[in-house]
């Protein structure tokens, strides 16, 4: 194969020019190649060089006009960016490991072992810069058949790849989840029989691979993969313990484990924030924490939502996930997850539902995108009458929030209002008399303006024997 046609621009063509002139020889290698083939869109663009790798992308850079050139030496990796194009120059070159640590001992090396210590046959794939060449694939390990068969194979014994590294096993999840490729049996095997590698690699490794998974089109295939090859458990357990039925006196509970994955893609279906996507993930991982049996109404997961909530911090602050905002934003939405669902199976009053805007504030939407994808079932009529109540809360939460405005609530009346106008000192009755006032509003005994807030207030201030 000759894919000439895809690499005539600037930059590869001055890449060629620009080693013959030294006598040196380059090559496109690994993802951006497989990318060409597969026609997806790739801005990263990595050059094997037989002889000097630093050398070749100082001069390329220079015929390019690129001013600022990054170089690593310890690595002896080059890097610079052109028209939005990462672009990354490294000498040929062999590994070997030792057992206790995924940095390889790297020496110079072929093209051909340049190629041997890559991960999969269809990141293996070269494409031949040099001027009599120009455009050949080179592809020793058939990684052109593996991508026309959606095969993700290791070019070597995959126990030895995978046990030399144990984050290629992440990433054979991750490119079979994003490309819809199946990974051939005895890489599958491997997986398993390696699963407990995965100690040597840091959880911020881990979890970068895994949300490359959580992001692809259909998540679930990554996960039962990780599942069903044990990864999962090595550092994911609370999200294993879902898994499994109970059955007592004849009565059951639904897969967690599973219910989840189906939540994850029907979410997945409506958004690619990643932490929206994290929310369907933790929305019932306190489920076995929580887990009791009751004779008369069977298994019962009362409080999960408020355990699986506290649960969030310390599974984030292990998986090395931020403990910022985006910590508090999945908090919140497996803290509120049932509400919605509640309003659909009862009667949906403005009160309710002013406290669950109030409650869920500018969060609002993406809890309603949660609560829907949560809503499955094998009968598909029961699923779609309860979408159709659905839709009928999502229509109430827009029009009393149009006519009350308590999304975000600021109380009318401030605290400072309060203490001038009954001449107080700052104290806990102030905070009580504005907690009053809230909840007067959010129960619809008085509109959500300053006037009827105000007089609210008088006659709090009589109840409790203020005086203005």
């Amino acid at each position: 194969m000759n894919l000439k046609a895809h690499i005539n621009s600037q930059l590869f063509e001055t890449i060629s020019k620009v080693s013959r002139d030294n006598q040196l020889s380059s090559f496109v290698i690994g993802g951006f190649v497989r990318d060409i083939i597969l026609k997806r869109p790739s801005k990263d663009v990595d050059i094997v060089v037989l002889g000097g790798g630093l050398v070749l992308a100082e001069k390329v850079a220079e015929a390019l006009d690129v001013k600022k050139v990054a170089f690593y030496k310890n690595f002896g990796t080059a890097a610079f960016k052109f028209n939005d194009i990462e672009v990354e120059f490294v000498g040929a070159r062999k590994e070997s490991y030792s057992r206790n640590s995924r940095k390889p001992i790297v020496e110079k090396g072929t093209l051909k072992e340049d190629q041997d210590r890559r991960d999969f046959t269809i990141n293996a794939l070269a494409i031949s810069l040099n001027e009599s060449t120009f455009g050949e694939v080179i592809d020793p390990f058939d990684g052109l058949i593996d991508l026309d068969k959606k095969i993700i194979r290791t070019p070597l014994d995959p126990d030895i790849t995978f046990s030399d590294d144990p984050l290629r096993m992440m990433r054979a999840v991750r490119f079979a989840s994003q490309l819809g490729f199946k990974i051939e049996s005895n890489a599958l095997k491997a997986l398993s029989s390696n699963a407990k590698r995965l100690e040597i690699i840091s959880e911020e490794r881990i979890i970068d691979e895994l949300n490359k998974i959580i992001l692809a089109e259909q998540p679930s295939r990554g996960f039962k993969i990780l599942f069903n090859t044990k990864l999962l458990h090595q550092f994911f357990p609370e999200m294993t313990d879902l898994y499994g039925v109970d059955i007592i006196e004849g009565k059951s509970h639904k897969d967690n484990f599973y219910h989840t994955l189906e939540v994850l893609d029907n979410i997945s279906e409506n958004t690619d924030d990643l932490w929206l996507r994290w929310s369907a993930i933790m929305h019932d991982i306190a489920k076995p924490r929580t887990k009791k049996f009751n004779s008369k109404v069977g298994f019962t997961f009362h409080g999960h939502e408020d355990m699986g909530a506290r649960m969030v911090g310390g599974i984030f602050k292990r998986l090395k996930l931020p403990l910022d905002q985006k910590m508090k934003y999945v908090q919140k939405l497996v803290k509120l997850h049932l509400r919605p669902i509640a309003l659909v199976k009862g009667n949906v009053t403005d009160s309710a539902i002013r406290r669950l805007l109030f409650e869920a504030g500018d969060d609002i939407d993406d809890l309603m995108t949660l609560c829907n994808a949560d809503i499955t079932s094998k009968n598909e009529l029961k699923v779609q009458k309860f979408r159709n109540n659905f839709q009928k809360v999502r229509k109430k939460l827009k029009d009393v929030e149009a006519k009350d405005n308590v999304r975000n609530f600021q109380p009318p009346v401030s605290g400072q209002e309060i203490i001038k106008t009954f001449n107080l000192e700052p104290s806990k009755i102030v905070g009580e008399l504005k907690n009053e006032i809230k909840e007067a509003i959010l129960d619809g005994k008085i509109k959500n303006n300053y006037n009827d807030a105000y007089a609210f207030l008088l006659e709090l201030g009589k109840k409790h024997g203020l005086h203005n």
